[in-house]
C-alpha cells in the first residue's frame, strides 16, 4: 500500500513539474543571458522551455500549422512583416504590457521588444581586392559589374527577406520594384532560405562567393564584437540605398490556445524589463525599444539609418501575401 501511495505521489509531482513548464517559441536568433533566464525562472516558478523554430517566417508557419494543438504558450520574434499573417490566422492572443509602455516602436496587438534595420551588407576586403566601386543605388546592382554578387533571403520563409522586398516596393514603387527584381534575377541574384544560410554560407566574408548580402545595419558591429582578433574597424559595411532599408520591429505575444497564461504574461513583462532591454543588443543585435538604455560602445560601428522605406502595418497586412506571390513568380519562376 505504501509503495502504491508513493508511486501516486511521484506521478503527481511529475505532472506538477510538467505543468510548470512555459513553452516559448522563438526564431533561431533568440538569445539572452543564462543568468537572466534563470532569474526569471526563479521569480516566476516556471521552467522556461525555448523552442527555436528557424527563421521568423518558418516560426509563424509552424504556429499556423499547429494552431489546433498549440506547441507554445508565448511567442517572441514575430515582427511587423509577419504580424498581419499571424493575426489573420488567429494564432495570437491580444497582448499588452504595463512595462515600459511609452515606446516609439509599437506593434498592434503585441508588445514590442526590439527594433533594427534590414539592409544590404558588403564585404570590404572583397571589394578592395576587386577594385570595384560600391553601388550607389539599387539599380546599379542590376548592371554587369555586379553580376552574381548578391544573395537575398526568400521572403516566403525569411523575415529579413520579406523586409527587404517590402522596402523595395515602398521605396521604388510597386511596378518599378518588380521590374527591378526581374533585372536582379537576370543578373544572377542568389536566393537563400533564411538569414543564417545567406550570411554564414553564401556571404564572401564567411567563405561564400557573394560579397553583398541582405542582413542588418548592426551586423558590422557584431563582426567586431565576436572577432577573435582586436579590430579597429568592421570588416563589413552597410549599403544604405534608397528602397533598400526597412525598420523591423519584433515583439512578443501570448499564443491563442496556449497554457500557463499567468507565466506567459510574466514573460512578456520580463522582455520589457530594463535588464533584458540592456542585455539584448549584444545578444540579438537589435536596439531596445525602451528609451534611455545604454548601448555597448561597439554600437558606434552600427549605423542607424536616417531614413528607411517601411510600409505601414495595414499595407503590409493587406498586400504582403500578394507581393510575395508576385516575387516568387518573378524571381523564382521567371515570370510576371
Amino acid at each position: 500500500m505504501f509503495k502504491k501511495v508513493l508511486w501516486l505521489a511521484l506521478c503527481t509531482s511529475a505532472l506538477g513539474a510538467q505543468a510548470a513548464e512555459l513553452r516559448v517559441l522563438t526564431h533561431s536568433s533568440f538569445a539572452l543571458s543564462k543568468e537572466l533566464l534563470a532569474g526569471f525562472e526563479q521569480q516566476s516558478g516556471v521552467k522556461v522551455v525555448v523552442i527555436k523554430a528557424g527563421d521568423a517566417g518558418e516560426m509563424v508557419n509552424k504556429l499556423i500549422l499547429t494552431r489546433a494543438n498549440p506547441i507554445a504558450d508565448v511567442v517572441y520574434g514575430i515582427d511587423n512583416t509577419l504580424l498581419g499573417k499571424a493575426q489573420q490566422a488567429g494564432v495570437l492572443e491580444p497582448t499588452a504590457s504595463p512595462a515600459g509602455a511609452a515606446v516609439k516602436q509599437t506593434l498592434p496587438g503585441m508588445v514590442s521588444v526590439d527594433y533594427g534595420y534590414v539592409t544590404l551588407n558588403y564585404d570590404k576586403a572583397w571589394f578592395a581586392r576587386q577594385k570595384l566601386a560600391l553601388p550607389t543605388s539599387l539599380d546599379e546592382l542590376t548592371r554587369p559589374a555586379y553580376k552574381n554578387l548578391v544573395v537575398v533571403e526568400n521572403p516566403a520563409t525569411s523575415s529579413p527577406g520579406l523586409a527587404f522586398l517590402l522596402a523595395t516596393v515602398k521605396g521604388l514603387g510597386e511596378e518599378p520594384a518588380f521590374a527591378w527584381w526581374g533585372k536582379l534575377r537576370d543578373n544572377g541574384v542568389k536566393v537563400a532560405k533564411g538569414w543564417s544560410e545567406a550570411y554564414y554560407t553564401d556571404f564572401s566574408k564567411n567563405g561564400g562567393s557573394r560579397p553583398i548580402v541582405v542582413s542588418y545595419a548592426t551586423s558590422p558591429a557584431a563582426e567586431v564584437f565576436y572577432s577573435k582578433e582586436k579590430l579597429a574597424e568592421a570588416p563589413t559595411g552597410n549599403l544604405l540605398l534608397k528602397g533598400g532599408v526597412f525598420q523591423q520591429v519584433e515583439g512578443v505575444a501570448l499564443v491563442k490556445g496556449g497554457g500557463q497564461k499567468q507565466a506567459a504574461q510574466q514573460f512578456v513583462d520580463f522582455l520589457r524589463s530594463g535588464a533584458v532591454q540592456a542585455d539584448l543588443p549584444t545578444q540579438m543585435w537589435m536596439y531596445p525599444v525602451l528609451p534611455g538604455v545604454k548601448l555597448n560602445p561597439v554600437f558606434a560601428l552600427a549605423q542607424q539609418p536616417t531614413a528607411h522605406d517601411t510600409p505601414d502595418s495595414r499595407a503590409i497586412a493587406a498586400k504582403s501575401a500578394g507581393w510575395v506571390s508576385r516575387w516568387t513568380r518573378v524571381v523564382l519562376k521567371s515570370g510576371y
